[in-house]
């Protein structure tokens, strides 16, 4: 399970030669992102979200959310709910993800101002999410495939192995025209990710600023992604973080959203 939905890839080395090194450096790309995409943090988990979004004046609006994740073996199921402030309290959030490849996420809001739940079209996945600097698609669990994945170099920072991974996605229309990402050779988690806009230019910085071993498994705390063109920060934090509880299949139903917590 990815928390939060918040995905994405990367590493490096520069292969030299013919076509045959060229495909054994893309064929390498991809099993990497594949192993980063399937890293598991159990069969189901229930945390706390602090979700801050700190303007260019360094103004800050401060979200508290409760989230929920289950793994049912052929689809991934999240939901959170808006507990705080007052003017976004009850909002709520669903998301499916298939593993079939050609098959799309599921998104769903349910704005509690006109008491209707509003199914997230692809024409809207570009959208950002409640004012924060994740998109709608950002939220979702890309397909490997979606993108040709290209190792560019290997570094090592603060004594960490890490791989570059350069992806471009096989949709010209794409939001972005491709992402780079630094993946910790010890875990698989992305430790940076930087997303660029249709022109090439960087739009985005997503940045792990920690992450911690809970039941066992190495879970995403403390992330930030950074929008560089607009000077506006959202960081999220986790707390309160719960694994395999047994969350019930009912939990992830727009009944539920409608009904809250």
């Amino acid at each position: 399970m990815k928390t939060l939905r918040i995905k994405a890839i990367a590493f490096a080395i520069i292969f030299a030669g013919g076509f045959s090194a060229q495909l054994l450096a893309q064929e390498t790309a991809r099993d990497i992102i594949e192993k980063v995409y399937n890293r598991s943090e159990g069969d189901d988990m229930a945390s706390n979200l602090t979700m801050t979004l700190i303007n260019k004046s360094g103004s800050e609006r401060v979200r508290k959310i409760k989230q929920f994740t289950k793994d049912f073996g052929d689809m991934e199921k999240s939901i959170m709910f808006f507990v705080a402030p007052a003017d976004v309290k009850n909002t709520s959030f669903m998301n499916w993800t298939y593993d079939d490849a050609s098959k799309s996420d599921d998104q769903w809001i349910y704005l509690p101002a006109i008491k209707k739940t509003k199914r997230i079209s692809s024409d809207s996945k570009s959208d950002y999410f409640m004012g924060s600097d994740f998109t709608y698609d950002d939220l979702g669990d890309r397909k490997v495939d979606d993108d040709t994945h290209t190792i560019l170099r290997e570094e090592t920072i603060d004594g960490v192995d890490y791989w570059v991974i350069q992806s471009t996605p096989k949709d010209e229309d794409y939001m972005y025209s491709k992402t780079i990402t630094w993946i910790r050779k010890d875990n698989f988690i992305g430790f940076k990710k930087e997303f660029y806009d249709e022109d090439g230019e960087l739009l985005k910085i997503l940045r792990i600023l920690k992450f911690e071993k809970i039941s066992g498994f190495d879970v995403i705390t403390n992330s930030e992604m950074e929008n560089t063109q607009k000077n506006h920060k959202t960081k999220m934090v986790l707390s309160n973080v719960q694994i395999n509880t047994g969350i019930p299949a009912s939990k992830f139903s727009e009944r539920m959203m409608m009904r809250g917590l």
